[in-house]
């Protein structure tokens, strides 16, 4: 098997019952991804009317998935930017990112690929 080391990086914030997330993916080898999918889970639900972007697709009421491209071994993959209205206005909302699908590639160092993201209702961003 093929081994390659997805990651994403960014930031999450939460402002006036909008979620913003901005990430980019990357790929730190040995060898190259044809795709990735990156999953981003929710602890609140998105407002059914929510546009996101052409890359992604809501998998469930608090779920989306994106799909990254290919990517060259040490290489950078794509930008991905959420902005979308969730349910109410909560004052925190959770997220776990991780990957659904990694072009069928052998990941061992998964702890640069999953995440869990607090962000309170400031607009700060939070990193990840």
């Amino acid at each position: 098997m093929r081994e390659a080391d997805v990651a994403y990086h960014g930031h999450v914030s939460l402002w006036g019952g909008r979620v913003g997330v901005w990430l980019t993916t990357a790929n730190h080898g040995p060898a190259p991804v044809s795709g990735a999918t990156v999953r981003l889970r929710f602890s609140v639900p998105l407002d059914p009317a929510a546009t996101l972007p052409s890359s992604c697709l809501r998998t469930g009421a608090a779920t989306v998935q994106c799909g990254s491209g290919s990517m060259r071994a040490a290489g950078s993959g794509v930008r991905i930017a959420l902005d979308v209205a969730v349910v109410g206005e909560p004052a925190e909302v959770g997220l776990d990112i991780d990957t659904a699908w990694n072009g069928g590639t052998d990941d061992r160092n998964p702890a640069n690929n999953t995440h869990r993201v607090l962000a309170p209702a400031t607009g700060d961003p939070y990193s990840f």
